[in-house]
């Protein structure tokens, strides 16, 4: 089986530790701060056997922490790896100085992709020797829970890299979506910035509460989308399908649309929204909450693996 090498330890490179190392693949991880490195295992181990428990691991917890080993140096990680994951921080200068680093040590055949949530991959290989085969492999936190992970090229980027990250995140577990150009922010980010800015505009034009507003999405538009995008939604929404929908409802998009103006976060609204959420929860109830967060992920995967259609 093929070795990962995973380039950070932190959040993201943690959860894709477990999406790798429980496909059955080696992992190598590593992070310059040891203390990171030992965080991830820890967390790893508490992880596999809830995931266990929800029919979301197919070997052992143990079998699965087998095949994760820790690398003290970047040359050592990335010794002998097929496909490199970084998960540094979002800084481009930082970014493009470890892929320029990468290029050198990887061996020539390893496809070096990026976690980076929105900085376009031109802007950090732009220089590089191999820079057709860097890619972006974009995740949602966690990913291990969480599938899909959005594939965004540049410019150079070959159509061999493409699809070898396309059959590896396939046979990692996740469902791959390709970007075809590139955009700032990549497609899931650009969707959930147009969802919570018009969540600002309303709060801020008092039309909503914070609470009803989450309640909205929780109890409405959420329970859908678990299971259904939004053009599958609207073609299913009108008897005669999106052409249907569109003709109903065009006006209305046309008017809501012509409301919009960019949002600001200014002081005021941002302290009317946090004081909202600290009401509802506690700041030091932050760390209780998203493990609550990733219980409920784990319970929705496995209902959604076990009644996929």
């Amino acid at each position: 089986m093929e070795k990962i090498a995973v380039v950070g330890a932190g959040l993201i490179g943690r959860a894709w530790t477990i999406v790798f190392a429980r496909a059955g693949f080696f992992v190598s991880l590593h992070d310059r701060s040891s203390e990171a490195t030992a965080n991830a295992l820890g967390f790893i181990a508490a992880r596999l056997p809830e995931l266990k428990e929800h029919g979301l691991l197919a070997d052992t917890p143990k079998e699965v922490m087998a095949r994760i080993s820790l690398a003290s140096t970047l040359e050592a990680a990335l010794e002998n790896a097929a496909f490199v994951q970084e998960n540094g921080p979002e800084q481009l200068e930082t970014k493009a100085a470890l892929f320029s680093r990468m290029d050198e040590i990887a061996p020539a055949s390893s496809i070096l992709s990026s976690s980076t949530s929105g900085i376009p991959p031109s802007a950090f290989t732009r220089g590089l020797r191999g820079r057709h085969r860097c890619v972006v492999a974009h995740p949602v936190n966690p990913p291990y829970l969480i599938p899909v992970v959005e594939i965004c090229p540049a410019p150079w980027t070959t159509e061999e890299t493409l699809d070898q990250t396309r059959a590896l995140m396939e046979r990692a577990g996740m469902v791959p979506a390709t970007i075809k150009k590139e955009v700032q922010g990549f497609v899931l980010n650009r969707l959930q910035i147009a969802l919570v800015a018009e969540a600002f505009r309303l709060v801020k034009g008092g039309v909503v509460s914070p609470e009803d507003l989450d309640a909205t999405i929780k109890h409405g538009l959420g329970l859908r989308w678990a299971f259904m995008g939004p053009f599958e939604t609207i073609d299913l929404n009108a008897p005669g399908g999106v052409a249907d929908y569109c003709a109903r409802y065009g006006q209305l998009y046309a008017d809501v649309e012509a409301d919009h103006v960019p949002i600001k976060f200014t002081s005021e609204l941002v302290k009317r929204v946090e004081k909202a959420r600290r009401a509802e929860l506690p700041l030091e109830s932050h760390p209780a909450r998203q493990e609550w967060r990733d219980r409920r992920l784990m319970a929705l995967l496995a209902l959604k693996k076990g009644k996929a259609g």
